[in-house]
This record gives C-alpha cells, sequence and structure tokens, in this order.
C-alpha cells in the first residue's frame, strides 16, 4: 500500500497566511456587519492567517489595536460604521503606529473616501462583496511588501 508521504504533491503550497518564520499573520477585523466580519474570518482562517480579534466600530476597532499592538499584522477596517467611521478609526490607529498596517473595507460608489483614506495613510482597499480570490491577493500584496 503507497502512503502519502511516498507521493510528492505537484499542489502543495504554503498557506498564505503563514509568515516566512512559519508563523500566522495575524488580523483584526473591524467592520460593523457580522456576515462580512465572519465572511472575512473565514477567508483568512482558510488561508492559514490567525484571527486576533474582530470589533463592530471604529472606536472598538481602535480600542482593540491598541490592545494587541504589536501583535498584529493587519486591519481590515470598514468604511461606513456606527460611532466612529473607518475613516476616523484609522486615523486614530495612524497617530497610535504611524506604521499600522490597515486595509479599508468599502461598498461600491465609496471612490472618494477610499481615495481619501489611501492618502491618509492605508495600504490598501477591498471592495465590497467581497471576492475570496480578490481578498487574498490584496492582503498578501500588502503584507510582503
Amino acid at each position: 500500500m503507497i502512503a502519502k508521504s511516498d507521493m510528492p504533491s505537484i499542489n502543495e503550497k504554503t498557506a498564505e497566511g503563514i509568515k516566512p518564520e512559519g508563523i500566522p499573520y495575524r488580523v483584526l477585523v473591524v467592520d460593523d456587519s457580522m456576515f462580512i466580519a465572519k465572511q472575512l474570518g473565514q477567508i483568512f482562517t482558510s488561508e492559514g492567517f490567525e484571527v486576533a480579534a474582530t470589533a463592530a466600530d471604529g472606536a472598538q476597532g481602535v480600542e482593540r489595536y491598541k490592545e494587541l499592538h504589536p501583535n498584529v499584522d493587519l486591519v481590515t477596517m470598514d468604511i461606513t460604521m456606527p460611532v466612529m467611521d473607518g475613516v476616523s478609526a484609522l486615523e486614530k490607529i495612524l497617530e497610535f503606529d504611524k506604521d499600522a498596517c490597515v486595509i479599508m473595507v468599502s461598498a461600491l460608489g465609496k471612490e472618494d473616501v477610499v481615495k481619501k483614506s489611501l492618502l491618509m495613510g492605508a495600504k490598501s482597499y477591498i471592495v465590497k462583496p467581497l471576492d475570496r480570490k480578490k481578498v487574498l491577493e490584496r492582503v498578501v500584496s500588502v503584507l510582503k511588501k
């Protein structure tokens, strides 16, 4: 009988969410939609990322970031949220840590706000509805810079 270890796999690849040193990238997901937060979480965990925490609004996101710092590699930040919007939260996180890696998550039609976020220091953006492949492409391109 042939064991799996006897057969080299041509499809084996390292999960995108694993750092070169073999530990997972840690992500903070900030979104007021439980559905979107869960969807992002599933996309991340399927590729080996660790979802360090989630937050339901910008104010919570800033607090979670400060609690987790420096053990968070990436923040996905929704733009439209109650209490504190994503652009304000981005500003507060960057005041706290100028090297924070934040990717904005936006519905279509918010191009002007996305542009403002990028000028402020966001590293990239993801458009809703979420596409697994595009989410991973954006996240990986930002983390591997």
